[in-house]
């Protein structure tokens, strides 16, 4: 498989509503990133191809409010110094096949898919000219695909779509579907510190353990290069879960309903500037960080 030239940002939620912080807001409190000048946001501008002078293109598809979502990103965007930012408000597959907005895709440096429900983007999406055109600027261009909540949790070939946090590890419960698949190998899930979602993550890897489990906190990220190299962003903590090692499980044995066993499943966690390598399985750990006003800065050593 050949590597990609763009760049996968995928982000756990929480991080859109940056445009409703006021000045009167505290927001340098300890282990907390500021949004504009050095959060996720500004992140996924510094590494587009032109930066500022960028064309952005939010895809509010997964929203049942994408006239609020659009005015958060519009604004948010705007505040960086973004002046090229435009929505596509893409509900049917139909619109999906709107040739204006297929020569939109075709021209922007930078695609954001918005939150909502992740089966909503399958379903639009999957199998459309529109994601053909993703994938191969993908591949091809110095081009930024990002997405948080759903936007994230759809962007891996295998999608968690459904299930309970209370009753994941029930078999059954936690439903899995074919996602946009721009990564390969991986379940993203989303919210995941904040809602409880390990056991979301651990019945995934369980029933797939040659995949690797992603989850979100709220804030935080990974900025994907060379369609393997993870590097975590923003100021929460990602959860990785590794099924290789596993030694046993009952998931094949028991009945729809039945709580599952699982043995020696692999946890890391990671923050912000640390590194994890999807071809080689190692994390990497930034051991310096310092926290200046209330913003992590990356340590020379």
């Amino acid at each position: 498989m050949t590597v990609p030239k763009g760049k996968l940002i995928i982000i756990g939620g929480a991080v859109d509503m940056g445009s409703n912080i006021s000045a009167q807001e505290n927001i340098l409190q300890p282990n907390y990133i500021k949004f504009f000048e050095q959060g996720i946001l500004k992140r996924i501008i510094t590494e587009s191809a032109k930066h500022e002078a960028s064309k952005v293109e939010v895809i509010t598809t997964a929203s049942q409010i994408p006239e609020l979502v659009s005015t958060e990103y519009i604004g948010a965007f705007n505040h960086l110094g973004v002046n090229h930012i435009n929505i596509l408000d893409i509900r049917t597959r139909e619109d999906a096949s709107n040739p204006e907005y297929l020569q939109r895709i075709r021209e922007a440096d930078v695609v954001m898919f918005s939150g909502g429900d992740q089966l909503r983007l399958s379903a639009i999406f999957g199998g459309t000219e529109f994601l053909q055109i993703l994938k191969k600027r993908y591949q091809d261009d110095n081009f930024v695909i990002a997405g948080t909540s759903a936007g994230a949790a759809a962007a891996s070939a295998h999608m968690i779509y459904r299930g309970s946090s209370n009753e994941a590890l029930v078999k059954g419960h936690v439903q899995i579907t074919a996602g946009l698949g721009f990564i390969d190998s991986v379940f993203v899930d989303t919210h995941f510190v904040q809602r409880g979602r390990i056991g979301r993550l651990l019945y995934a890897v369980a029933s797939n353990p040659g995949i690797l489990g992603i989850g979100l906190g709220e804030d935080a990220g990974l900025l994907i290069t060379e369609g393997s190299m993870m590097e975590a962003i923003g100021s929460g903590l990602i959860i990785l879960v590794d099924g290789r090692n596993m030694v046993e499980t009952n998931i094949y044995d028991v009945e729809i309903g039945a709580p599952v066993s699982i043995e020696n499943l692999k946890v890391h966690v990671m923050s912000i500037y640390d590194k994890y390598d999807l071809l080689q399985h190692k994390l990497l750990i930034k051991k310096v960080i310092k926290v200046e006003n209330g913003v992590f800065i990356k340590a020379d050593k």
